[in-house]
């Protein structure tokens, strides 16, 4: 697993999955997926944060964290009703997880043009609620090499943030990963199961003040 900043689309590469390769992840831990929420680290996040503090984007802190995501969070799961998109809350941090089904075809990560409207409606909550820290997650099923996949999860992740950064999200705010096979929420001996796993996550982590004392 390998994380950037935000980064643009590079394309997608010619070689192919192989179908032959044997099924991992029959076993899917509770704690992976959409409900694991980040995957760069705290450090990762803290960095960014301050950052972004330095160029003048506010922080939040105290009750007024929480208060700030729940309206985060009504507002995203009002846009994604009847998308396919989950919108997952753990703590502070707000998950959304974007299924094959939504966003890319097997083995490419050019977004598909459905996808567009939900992204557009994510991009301008994103914009209203600029308090965040976004972590773009890129994930695949276990059909092909680890390092084919990882690559292909970088290049879903990149793709998604491209976008989002094209309509409006700040590109400091962005941190892309990829995942590859490692992280199923789903058995990967089925193609529901595999499909499931094609995934991208989008997690928001508000942008911590310092406490005073």
């Amino acid at each position: 697993m390998t994380a950037s900043g935000c980064a643009s689309y590079t394309g997608q590469t010619t070689a192919p999955d192989d179908p032959n390769r044997t099924q991992r992840g029959a076993l899917i831990g509770a704690a992976i997926g959409a409900a694991a929420g980040l995957l760069t680290g705290d450090s990762a996040v803290e960095r960014r944060q301050h950052a972004l503090v330095g160029i003048g984007i506010g922080a939040l802190s105290g009750g007024a964290i929480g208060a700030y995501q729940d309206k985060q969070e009504a507002e995203l799961r009002r846009q994604m009703a009847g998308t396919g998109v989950d919108v997952v809350r753990q703590g502070d941090n707000i998950t959304l997880n974007m299924p094959s089904n939504v966003t890319f075809d097997f083995d490419s990560s050019s977004l598909k043009p459905q996808f567009s409207p939900v992204l557009d409606d994510v991009a301008r909550t994103l914009s209203q609620y600029n308090q965040t820290v976004v972590e773009v997650a890129g994930h695949t099923d276990s059909v092909g090499t680890d390092q084919y996949n990882q690559a292909l999860s970088e290049r879903r992740a990149n793709s998604v943030a491209a976008y989002l950064g094209s309509h409006g999200v700040l590109q400091q705010r962005m941190i892309t990963v990829g995942a590859g096979e490692t992280r199923p929420i789903a058995s990967n001996d089925s193609e529901a199961g595999r499909s499931e796993n094609r995934r991208v996550e989008i997690t928001l982590v508000p942008i911590e003040g310092q406490q005073g004392g």
